[in-house]
């Protein structure tokens, strides 16, 4: 009896040392980049663009064309008219699928396409898809859809929980793309008329850089259900779709995990003009605070946008506040939308230089969860961005050095707090 009352508290030991071992590599944060890149070329040098290239992996391509769809109202529609004009393929990665009204539209319209012979794929997060109803599950199922949930927890499987897929990408016939920041959900719906549908962009993809995006949607398929899907449906011959460089590019923390923290220090460092910076969650680490900070000496004018009171988290806006004081002391322009959520990513840099898609300006995306991104080589495109950057920042309220300064001791509190665990956000 006495050696059964030791053995006990041995086992139990041993389990919560292995859990406790697991729950550690789940919060490492993996190797980052310790040195900043200096500014050797500006974003107009054709060597911009060949790093670029080189050092993200796929090549920017020319022959595109990239719409921006503004808000559930317009970007909804016109990913579900892709879905249902659907001849071969459907392959369709995201993080958040919620239940409600859009996301049975989503599941209806895609049960719909599968039982018309339609090959679809659809691949969703486990936890950001947590709220996603059963019946929708099924009925797609049922219907012929290929569906798989991404890192289910699982108890051997602890250390990766942490590890997410954050993409947001649709690709239709292996020619029309869509990527941004929406996920399947009905905050998402409507014209961010208020603070229950949220403000978001999205964008839609056709020519040689769509078969980048279907790479990138392959890239995580083949992980979890082990096929390779390869071939003329998937890949078609790519005619040119208009004006447009652009490239598609993908990070993980299982490879290339610091290839959006890579892009974002490359562009901050080619910059000569502007950086206008448009983000759901900002978060950033000494070095990107660095670079931007050497941006503004050498004269270049940074303006932000970033989520007001109207947050899904407030414990990652008070971390984000925690770092913003170097940058206004630098002469950052930081503004707080005041309307709704604001659930933008965007990254404009002198004009010319545009990122777009699923990556935050933060340690989980750089270097945690699997991103996607699409950057667009175009004035054209740009001045878009740029417009529609405006026409935010009228809506937004800027906060000046003193104010923030002078903020209640409470409140730096809760951000130096919040600021500990920076690197998980």
């Amino acid at each position: 009896m006495k050696s059964k009352r030791l053995i006990f508290p041995i086992v139990a030991a041993v389990v919560l040392t292995a859990l406790a071992t697991l729950v550690l590599l789940n919060l490492r944060a993996e190797k980052k980049i310790d040195v900043r890149p200096s500014h050797l070329y500006p974003v107009s040098d054709q060597q911009f663009l060949r790093s670029m290239s080189m050092l993200l992996g796929p090549p920017l391509l020319d022959g595109n064309r990239v719409e921006t769809l503004l808000n559930g109202d317009q970007i909804f529609p016109s990913m579900l008219n892709a879905i249902n004009g659907a001849q071969r393929t459907i392959d369709f990665e995201t993080y958040i699928y919620w239940s409600g009204e859009i996301g049975k539209r989503f599941a209806e319209a895609l049960s719909a396409r599968a039982r018309a012979g339609v090959k679809v794929n659809v691949l969703v997060d486990w936890l950001g898809s947590q709220k996603m109803d059963s019946d929708s599950i099924e009925k797609m199922k049922q219907a012929g859809v290929d569906f798989r949930q991404y890192r289910p927890l699982r108890w051997y499987d602890l250390g990766r929980v942490n590890h997410r897929t954050h993409r947001k990408l649709l690709i239709v016939d292996g020619r029309i793309g869509f990527t941004g920041g929406v996920g399947i959900a009905d905050n998402w719906t409507g014209n961010a008329q208020d603070p229950e549908h949220w403000r978001d962009n999205h964008y839609r993809l056709e020519g040689p850089a769509v078969a980048q995006m279907q790479a990138a949607f392959m890239d995580n398929w083949t992980k979890v259900s082990g096929l390779v899907l390869h071939g003329d449906p998937f890949f078609p011959d790519q005619k040119p779709a208009g004006p447009m460089f652009a490239q598609v590019f993908q990070s993980s923390s299982q490879g290339g995990s610091e290839s959006v923290h890579l892009m974002y220090l490359l562009s901050i460092a080619a910059a000569t003009k502007t950086i206008d910076l448009a983000m759901a969650y900002f978060v950033p680490d000494e070095i990107t605070s660095e670079a931007l900070v050497s941006a503004m000496k050498r004269g270049v004018k940074v303006r932000l946008i970033l989520p007001g009171k109207h947050t899904d988290t407030h414990f990652v806006r008070n971390a984000s506040r925690a770092t913003w004081g170097p940058l206004l002391q630098a002469g950052a322009l930081i503004h707080e939308y005041e309307p709704t959520m604001y659930h933008v990513k965007l990254l404009i840099v002198d004009g010319v230089w545009s990122s777009v898609g699923s990556t935050n300006f933060d340690a989980r995306s750089f270097r945690l969860n699997d991103e996607a991104n699409l950057n667009v080589y175009d004035a054209d495109f740009a001045r878009l961005q740029f417009e529609t950057f405006e026409r935010d920042l009228k809506r937004a309220h800027r906060i000046t050095y003193e104010q923030w300064e002078a903020r209640p001791w409470h409140e730096k509190l809760k951000e130096r707090a919040a600021g500990l665990f920076s690197s998980q956000l």
